[in-house]
């Protein structure tokens, strides 16, 4: 195989610092393991994010988010953990991740993590007629 699991996110610069724009990208392909039972957990990863001077480049997000497939890990820490790795290596002005994972014994779980830059505000919504 050409390609492996890898811890590794790498980045390019934003090609247009001087803006806040939200980039969004969803993985629907996100897996780890139950930490109790050792079962795969299934999820749905949407990241949002305002990037200040780099950006998250995608096969390497694509080859982090594969890295947890054979790890054991409860929905809130896997959430934080890739939250704050992909701040780590991005550093934006701010990010949103929510995971969204299927259904387990009934048991729809969603979790939402944040990360807000210092001194950083969000603009205003435009309201058109």
């Amino acid at each position: 195989m050409s390609t492996k699991p890898s811890k590794s996110l790498e980045t390019f610069d934003n090609p247009m610092p001087e803006r806040d724009y939200t980039i969004r990208i969803d993985v629907p392909e996100f897996t780890c393991l139950c930490p109790k039972t050792g079962q795969p957990d299934f999820a749905t990863l949407n990241i949002e994010y305002v990037p200040d001077k780099k950006c998250v480049e995608l096969k390497s997000l694509k080859l982090y988010v594969w890295s947890f497939r054979d790890e054991g890990a409860f929905h809130e820490a896997v959430t934080n953990a890739i939250l704050d790795d992909l701040v780590k290596a991005t550093e934006p002005r701010f990010m949103r991740l929510t995971a969204e994972f299927n259904v387990r014994g009934g048991i729809y779980t969603a979790v939402v993590a944040e990360h807000r830059m210092a001194g950083w505000e969000a603009p205003s919504p435009v309201s058109l007629p």
